[in-house]
């Protein structure tokens, strides 16, 4: 469509390619072995660090504040900026606790609630940001776009990922474990600036004016009310619950168990990512063509693949890792493109904002609440000398396997349910 092609509507989507790339090297800094690496020098246990781990599903939540706020933002552009240049001022944060000079478990404490207050800013404008930023995109090729935003994060963060593990083992060669700290919340703070300047790029929501309250009882009606949107949710619940239930827990897997160097796994992670980078755009297409329902299933057949395999995975077959790391990575090119472009098909678009927030919010819930179970499962397999009645295995293994049969029940639901459905085009 021609408006798509002005200079604005570029600019918005260029703001908007730009926003999600420094935002995703952040997310690399706060997550597996980075964030696993800090933490055990916190003295925190693998247990704690999987439900840490896994505070981004639980953090979902927060989203439910967005169906409040949607109509009643009327800059959304400085607003959403603004919290989420705080959220991750709290996640730069993190890397300042193991300076403080307190008992581990104040740390850990501090450390939790930094988590939630990052998370909880975050989210609380992330579905609200969707909707703006996406409103720069063509509706006909959302997907693809998706898949070529997602590309350019992905060859950025390889390039990042990489220098980051090297410089950061560098740090513990010299036995300067807190410089490596001190570099990370650098670098973290120098992307936060880039991030927000990003912001700044994308106009704000285009045509925006004040809304009526829409009629008692509407919400309801284009939510819950909407059988297609309630399958949606069950569908996203199943994936939630499938790879929190032991994604969460891999990171101290890899370095604790396996004895993985933290330049080794960002090796692994960047060639998970290349890979990941050259399938992303062949799954937008193919997301776009045949429906975002078929997208989540071949992502989910990938996924569950790598679940199973990951169940075999001990020190004596630790290069599974690497597999299974390819594999899952590759199944985020589709439920990553896919998860909230598929509220377009089912959805009304004067409710996408609450639609996709109750949607992550109950799927967020469902999923950490899978990774405190998950922690339990853990502590007790360790607590036995790493067996499973009598049987040598590895907490993490059993995890997977517990994974593998969710995601399997979530492609099973998807194929007999969510492909039937009726869609909509808006």
């Amino acid at each position: 469509m021609e408006v798509y092609e002005s200079k604005e509507y570029k600019r918005g989507r260029t703001g908007y390619i730009m926003q999600s790339a420094f935002d995703y090297f952040i997310s690399i800094m706060i997550t597996d072995a980075f964030l696993a690496k800090l933490l055990t020098s916190i003295g925190i246990s693998d247990a704690l660090a999987g439900i840490i781990a896994s505070f981004i599903s639980f953090a979902f939540l927060f989203q439910l504040l967005s169906i409040a706020l949607a109509n009643r933002i009327r800059n959304t552009k400085y607003v959403v900026s603004a919290v989420d240049f705080l959220s991750q001022v709290c996640f730069i944060s993190i890397y300042t606790v193991p300076f403080m000079n307190l008992s581990m478990e104040l740390k850990s404490a501090i450390t939790v609630i930094l988590v939630i207050a990052a998370y909880m800013m975050k989210y609380v404008v992330s579905s609200i940001y969707f909707k703006w930023a996406n409103s720069f995109v063509d509706p006909l090729h959302r997907a693809e776009f998706s898949a070529g935003k997602e590309i350019i994060s992905l060859l950025g963060g390889i390039v990042f990922t990489l220098a980051m593990g090297y410089i950061v083992d560098a740090f513990d060669a010299s036995g300067n474990t807190a410089g490596g700290f001190i570099f990370i919340a650098a670098v973290m703070l120098v992307l936060n600036i880039l991030n927000f300047a990003s912001f700044m790029m994308i106009p704000n929501e285009p045509h925006k004016e004040e809304k009526k309250a829409a009629p008692k009882g509407a919400l309801f009606k284009n939510t819950f009310g909407n059988k297609s949107f309630r399958n949606v949710v069950i569908m996203t619940a199943l994936w939630e619950i499938g790879r929190y239930s032991s994604y969460g827990f891999m990171g101290t897997f890899k370095t604790n168990d396996l004895l993985i160097s933290v330049s080794t796994i960002q090796i692994i992670n960047t060639a998970a990512n290349i890979i990941r980078m050259i399938v992303s755009k062949p799954f937008g297409r193919f997301s776009d063509k045949f429906s975002y329902a078929k997208g989540f299933e071949l992502a989910f057949a990938i996924a569950g693949t790598g679940f199973l395999l990951n169940f075999f995975t001990t020190p004596k077959t630790w290069w599974i890792i690497i597999i299974f790391t390819v594999l899952y990575y590759v199944s985020l090119a589709g439920t990553n493109q896919n998860s909230s472009n598929i509220m377009y098909s089912y959805v009304d678009s004067d409710y996408i904002v609450q639609a996709i927030a109750i949607k992550n919010s109950i799927a967020g819930v469902l999923g950490f609440a899978a990774s405190l179970g998950a922690s339990r499962i853990l502590s007790w397999v360790q607590a036995n000398g790493n067996t499973v009645f009598g049987i040598p295995m590895y907490g993490q293994q059993l995890l997977s396997g517990i994974s593998f049969v969710i995601i399997l029940i979530a492609l099973l639901f998807t194929k007999l349910v969510i492909e039937k459905q009726k869609t909509m085009v808006q």
